[in-house]
């Protein structure tokens, strides 16, 4: 016999962990299908924005988020040849309670929502659940159905299905929702070095040579890295090697010649095939889309996490009360888009600015760095840095946790601090 639900969620990312919580919290019947056994995956979207931190902060999980191992990001900062720096971005401008980045594993991130959840009677998360296909009946999509561990399919049926799996979506691609395609220069390679006590512990610092650029994350005993080149080059960069690999590095970065020797091998270099685009219906009938699912953004500015959590913070405070109604309808899912729809197409303009005014002219070799017009800018105006700032670490139409997902801060144990 298939199970029902009144809402299944695709996907147990940040926008599905999330959109799960929330709902639940409105006493929603919500479950999450998450395909792996677990959140351990490297090179997420690990960064946690000064808007994300102040919803956890209402969700009543601010406590309990801060006790995680992390590392913070105060600024955005260019290194000149001079050897000083110029800040791009400076977060201790927000006026704000949480005026960082907090850089936290997202497994970790995830865990914790997965645990408020479970307090949540409304709440299931199933591991090891990868949906397969769309169920349809009568013009709307009506559940799913999933692949469990031992290989086995069953049906959930839902009054609404909410797609958080991501810019390769196969709910997105079963509705045949059509995908609009920007063009992207760039991809990216992700890898990890050994942190050292002289490293600059709360800055994201990009380095820049004529061909190619990384941007050097610090993390908790660790910097985690982004190579930065044109889109197309993967097969050639795993043909050259890992010595040519690390040589490429030591070039770009000469501080990390000693270091590159950790990267053992091609395996440990992680390949992103960058993507920017956007739905121009973000809903079937019965079916809605989030976060990447909807939209894929490109890492510049790295704000593609906080945009998918805020997509499903609309989300579940614009549908919990239809869901409870047992009566959602298309222009309650259309709602949804129209209200995120501003905020999608500024950040995926901006960015598509900085790939073909900042990004392409170091990856085509015509440039080592930011333009020279915006740096002397820079340089005598620093306060300028408040403004990118602001579009990295809140974002236009930032979203609160509406009233009935709020609760009191609680420890890790569950208790009042």
């Amino acid at each position: 016999m298939p199970e029902r639900t009144t809402c299944v969620v695709i996907g147990g990312g940040p926008a599905g962990m999330v959109v799960g919580l929330l709902l639940a919290r409105a006493g929603v019947d919500v479950t999450v299908l998450e395909k792996h056994g677990d959140f351990l995956r490297d090179f997420r979207g690990d960064t946690v924005h000064p808007s994300t931190l102040r919803l956890l902060d209402e969700l009543g999980l601010g406590e309990r988020f801060a006790a995680l191992p992390q590392s913070r990001l105060d600024e955005v900062a260019f290194p000149l040849p001079d050897g000083r720096q110029i800040v791009i971005a400076d977060f201790r401008r927000l006026k704000v309670r949480h005026p960082y980045i907090a850089m936290v594993p997202q497994w970790d991130l995830l865990n914790l929502l997965a645990e408020a959840g479970a307090d949540e009677p409304t709440f299931t998360l199933r591991m090891r659940a990868e949906v397969t296909e769309l169920i349809r009946a009568e013009g709307r999509v009506r559940g799913v159905r999933y692949r469990t561990a031992d290989g086995t399919t069953a049906e959930l049926h839902a009054d609404l299905t909410v797609a958080c799996d991501g810019r390769w979506s196969l709910a997105r691609d079963q509705a045949e929702l059509p995908v609009r395609e920007f063009p992207v220069p760039i991809d990216a390679w992700w890898f990890r070095l050994p942190r050292e006590p002289d490293d600059e512990p709360a800055g994201l610092t990009p380095r820049a040579a004529q061909g190619r650029f990384a941007v050097v994350i610090p993390r908790e005993g660790y910097l985690q890295i982004a190579y930065i080149a044109r889109k197309g080059v993967d097969a050639r960069l795993r043909a050259e090697g890992v010595e040519q690999f690390r040589r490429n590095v030591a070039e770009l970065a000469p501080d990390f010649a000693g270091r590159v020797d950790a990267i053992a091998s091609m395996d440990e270099v992680k390949h992103l095939d960058v993507r920017l685009n956007r739905l121009d219906r973000w809903h079937a009938a019965g079916l809605l889309c989030l976060g990447d699912a909807a939209h894929a953004m490109s890492p510049v500015g790295g704000v593609g996490i906080n945009l998918a959590i805020q997509d499903a913070v609309a989300a579940a405070t614009l549908l919990a009360e239809p869901l409870r109604r047992g009566a959602v309808t298309e222009a309650d899912l259309a709602a949804v888009r129209s209200r995120r729809l501003l905020p999608t197409i500024l950040v995926q303009r901006l960015q598509h600015f900085l790939h073909r005014n900042l990004v392409a002219p170091i990856v085509e070799g015509r440039r080592a760095g930011p333009p020279r017009p915006v740096l002397a800018v820079l340089r005598r105006i620093p306060a300028v840095s408040l403004g990118p700032a602001y579009l990295i670490g809140v974002g236009v139409r930032p979203e609160h946790a509406p009233p009935f997902a709020r609760r009191p801060p609680t420890a890790m144990n569950g208790g009042d601090e």
